[in-house]
């Protein structure tokens, strides 16, 4: 059976296109269903519409209370029955009764090599510590922010001149390769959320999840 995947956004999709194409080719045991967005600008949705998907968005300044926008997000997203729920880019920061509500099928990717930069303008504090390493984390989603168990991570250098931009985009390549993988995972029944305990083919995984 397929796994239904609907797909979260706020920006220009960019991790939406490396999971759309993956989820495309022969055999994936994946299929995203819907794009939601909370920006009607979002240029993930023009990507969602090319590819012949369902793309909807839910404009969170709408709504006075967060609570109120995410009972709206979330029946949009039941409405497509989704077996996995996946945040690319989506940046807003979830209640624990949504979280809650989409337990152990609630994936996110985060740019650093977590837990280490939780929250934003990761490249730049990266540069500003003089780290020698960088990257990028997949996990299961947890009531606390970019705190859930790790799934995946991939490591990029740090190199003399890099720019905050540069290192970025280093990274970002390392997420396009890695979040399709995760997502193949699931949808092939092999990863699982277990309490706090991440299982791949049955066996538990290390904190840092697996390195890929």
């Amino acid at each position: 059976m397929t796994c239904r995947v609907v797909v979260l956004i706020s920006g220009n999709g960019s991790n939406l296109q490396a999971l759309m194409d993956d989820c495309q080719k022969p055999q994936s045991p994946a299929q995203i269903v819907a794009v939601l967005a909370n920006r009607r600008d979002a240029g993930g949705l023009e990507r969602a519409r090319v590819a012949g998907i369902a793309n909807e968005w839910v404009d969170h300044s709408a709504f006075a209370e967060r609570e109120t926008f995410e009972n709206a997000l979330r029946g949009r997203i039941d409405n497509h029955s989704p077996d996995l729920l996946v945040l690319a880019g989506f940046m807003r920061v979830l209640t624990a009764d949504f979280v809650r509500h989409y337990q152990g099928r609630l994936l996110n990717i985060h740019p650093s090599l977590l837990p280490a930069y939780k929250g934003l303008h990761t490249h730049q504090r990266v540069l500003e510590a003089g780290d020698s390493e960088h990257g990028c984390s997949v996990h299961f989603v947890s009531e606390a922010l970019d705190g859930g168990p790790l799934i995946a991570q991939a490591k990029v250098p740090v190199e003399a001149g890099d720019t905050a931009e540069v290192l970025a985009a280093r990274v970002l390549r390392q997420e396009h390769r890695i979040y399709p993988q995760v997502v193949r995972w699931f949808a092939e029944g092999r990863l699982k959320l277990d309490g706090q305990q991440v299982l791949l083919d049955g066996e538990v995984l290390p904190p840092q999840g697996r390195v890929l």
